[in-house]
């Protein structure tokens, strides 16, 4: 049997609702990356577990906030994607290690992108610019939400996912 590949890198990533307007379908709140030399692309918030989040769900509450200025609710992990990792450059990590990308649907309590703090603030590599998608095929599809294979998850099971933050539930 051959032995399993090395977890080297763990991430925490909001599927973010906002469903703040009675009238309309809620609002799936993500970041849209662009990056000289690159098309623009749209992610979930979120990043990597460090060492100092005491969990998963610490390190999603950590990220949303320096990368928004937000806080969440309602936290419901609902996706992972398992990826061969690629090192960021003085990086070091076994060869072969896989990132656990842990996503949670979650509801957006506030936001205050003048609360936004950290590298993606500080030192950027590109542009982070907050937008809001209608949480609904139309919508989704009206982006390059990455990974794939999340945007294709998002997709299948809108009433699902809509489903995970009902009342009966928590």
């Amino acid at each position: 049997m051959a032995s399993a590949r090395p977890v080297v890198k763990r991430t925490a990533r909001a599927v973010l609702l906002d469903d703040s307007d009675p009238v309309g379908p809620p609002q799936l709140v993500l970041i849209k990356r662009t990056k000289p030399g690159r098309p623009p692309y749209w992610i979930t918030p979120g990043g990597g577990v460090e060492p100092h989040d005491a969990t998963v769900v610490d390190a999603l509450h950590r990220e949303v906030h320096e990368e928004l200025g937000a806080k969440v609710t309602d936290v419901v992990p609902a996706f992972v994607d398992t990826v061969p990792h690629t090192p960021e450059p003085g990086e070091v990590v076994p060869p072969g290690g896989l990132k656990v990308q842990h996503f949670f649907v979650c509801r957006l309590a506030s936001m205050d992108p003048a609360q936004r703090h950290g590298p993606e603030v500080d030192e950027p590599r590109g542009t982070y610019e907050i937008v809001r998608l209608p949480f609904t095929p139309r919508g989704l599809v009206s982006a390059d939400i990455v990974p794939g294979t999340l945007a294709a998850y998002l997709v299948r099971n809108i009433p699902g996912i809509l489903a995970l933050l009902a009342p009966d539930l928590s």
